[in-house]
């Protein structure tokens, strides 16, 4: 996901296999200007998924290219050590200190703030597998909070202290939908949330938009639009909560306040 606020670095949230496209579509004005990328980018964990588009993210490959990581802090060791451990032989060709460009690691614990310029990033743990962190950010006078991997709770009434904060009022929440009821209830310690449950969080949080996401890999697109309509369906009501489904290439405008 690539966050954008006038005037400022382009912000990036996870590294996963996005990254890849992502890195192209950066490149294009970054050539033209003949610049090398300056970016922030946040990290919620350390899982595989959301880690893996780190060496195919081009514009590190250029000399001058700066990318900080605000993640996950790690028990007993840092988080520059843990993916420079991803990132090496026989798991990849060359070491990650071989890149041209410079990464730069930043440990985040729960309950920091982290300011990159004009914008805020608020930082929460959130429950999943791992030491794993949700981010509202905030920037002209607009918020949305970001909760990729969220461990609904077993019977889905309660909502984690943390995740509300992140969501409370946010003018967008993107929010874990990786299973359906039905699937939960086998999958229920598996790390994520129903798009029932997404609901509920951005409804108890007074969230005026919410967003599926983080999507099964088994799902199709019409499993996707029935998710979709499930959910919009229990959002109406007296206080009518507006739904989607991330997809990709979209784009939100959240303007200014």
């Amino acid at each position: 996901m690539l966050v954008e606020v006038d005037g400022e670095p382009p912000l990036v949230i996870d590294l996963g296999t996005g990254l890849r496209a992502l890195g192209d579509h950066l490149e294009v004005p970054l050539r033209a200007a003949g610049l090398p990328l300056r970016a922030n980018a946040l990290l919620t964990h350390l899982h595989f998924d959301h880690v893996l588009g780190m060496p195919f993210f081009a514009p590190m490959r250029d000399p001058g290219a700066v990318l900080d990581v605000y993640g996950p802090s790690q028990e007993g060791t840092s988080l520059h050590d843990v993916l420079a451990g991803m990132v090496k032989p026989p798991f990849f060709p060359i070491y990650m200190a071989e890149f041209r460009g410079s990464l730069y690691f930043h440990d985040v614990e729960d309950k920091s703030e982290v300011d990159l310029g004009a914008i805020t990033v608020k930082v929460r743990s959130v429950p999943h597998i791992g030491h794993t962190l949700g981010f509202r950010v905030e920037a002209d006078g607009r918020s949305f909070a970001y909760l990729s991997d969220h461990q609904a709770p077993v019977d889905r009434r309660s909502v984690d202290v943390g995740a509300l904060d992140l969501c409370r009022d946010a003018d967008l929440v993107v929010h874990d939908a990786q299973y359906t009821d039905e699937e939960f209830v086998v999958h229920s310690d598996w790390g994520h949330s129903t798009e029932a449950y997404a609901v509920q969080v951005a409804r108890e949080a007074g969230a005026k938009r919410l967003a599926l996401f983080h999507y099964d890999p088994a799902h199709t697109d019409r499993d996707i639009e029935r998710m979709l309509t499930h959910a919009r369906r229990i959002a109406g009501g007296r206080h009518v909560l507006e739904v989607e489904a991330a997809a990709e290439g979209t784009t939100v405008d959240l303007g200014t306040a």
